[in-house]
C-alpha cells in the first residue's frame, strides 16, 4: 500500500484528500504544520508527500529544504500561491510538482501516481528510453528517431538528458539554466524558448503542439515519455 503524507493546515483539506485517498487504497497520514510534517516524514517513511505552502511554524519551502536534507522522497506542492516566484521557489527547493488550489481531484490523483512511479522506479534506473517518436540512450548519448540517428548540438544534449533523466518531473526554468549554462544564465529564458523549439524541431512529429517535450508555463519544463 503506498503511504501519502498529507500536510495542510486546513482541517477540511485534509479531510477530503484523507477520504478521496483512502478510497483509492492509500495509507494516509496527516500532518497539520511544519514541525509535525518533518517528524512524520521521519518516523512513517512516506512514498509521497503531499504539501501546502502556508502552514503556521515552519512554512512549506523550509520543509521542502528539511526533507530533501535526507530523503528524495517524491513532493508534490498544493498551494493557493500562484505567482510565479512562489511555483519557481518550491521548485528551486526540491519539490517535484505543483499544483494550484482550487484543485481538480482528479488532476491531483494524476499527478499521484506519476509521482508515486517515479519514486518507485528510483532516479536514473532506465539507461534507455523510449517514446512513440524517438528513442534516447543515455549511455551513449544518442538519440534516434524513425532509425536514424538525430544530430544535437552539446547544449541541446545536456538539455534533453536533464529533462529526460526526471521523466514526469516539473524542472523550474532556474534549474534547467543552472545545470546546462550556469548560475550566471539563471535568468536567460531566452535560451530555453530557442534550444526547447530546436528539440522539438527534431524530435516532436508535430512541433507545435509537442506531447514530450511539455512547457508548464511560468515554472518550467517536463518530459513525458
Amino acid at each position: 500500500m503506498t503511504r501519502v503524507l498529507v500536510v495542510d493546515d486546513e482541517p477540511q483539506i485534509r479531510r477530503a484528500l484523507r477520504t478521496n485517498l483512502a478510497a483509492r487504497d492509500y495509507d494516509v497520514v496527516l500532518a497539520e504544520s511544519g514541525e509535525q510534517a518533518l517528524d512524520l516524514a521521519a518516523s512513517t517513511h512516506p512514498d509521497v508527500v503531499i504539501l501546502d505552502l502556508g502552514l503556521p511554524g515552519i512554512d512549506g519551502i523550509a520543509v521542502v529544504e528539511g526533507l530533501r536534507g535526507w530523503t528524495t522522497v517524491p513532493i508534490i506542492v498544493l498551494s493557493v500561491r500562484d505567482a510565479e516566484a512562489d511555483k519557481i521557489a518550491a521548485l528551486d527547493a526540491g519539490a517535484d510538482d505543483y499544483v494550484t488550489k482550487p484543485f481538480s481531484m482528479g488532476e491531483l490523483l494524476a499527478r499521484l501516481r506519476a509521482a508515486t512511479r517515479r519514486g518507485a522506479a528510483g532516479p536514473d534506473e532506465e539507461p534507455v528510453i523510449t517514446t512513440d517518436s524517438f528513442t534516447v540512450d543515455l549511455a551513449a548519448k544518442r538519440v534516434e528517431r524513425d532509425g536514424a540517428e538525430v544530430h544535437l548540438t552539446p547544449t541541446e544534449w545536456q538539455l534533453l538528458e536533464t529533462l529526460v533523466r526526471h521523466p514526469g518531473r516539473l524542472i523550474s526554468q532556474r534549474q534547467l539554466l543552472q545545470t546546462v549554462w550556469g548560475p550566471q544564465y539563471e535568468r536567460e529564458t531566452n535560451y530555453l524558448r530557442v534550444y526547447l523549439a530546436q528539440l522539438r524541431r527534431k524530435l516532436e512529429v508535430d512541433p507545435s503542439r509537442p506531447r514530450h517535450l511539455i512547457t508548464e508555463p511560468g515554472m518550467g519544463y517536463r518530459f513525458e515519455a
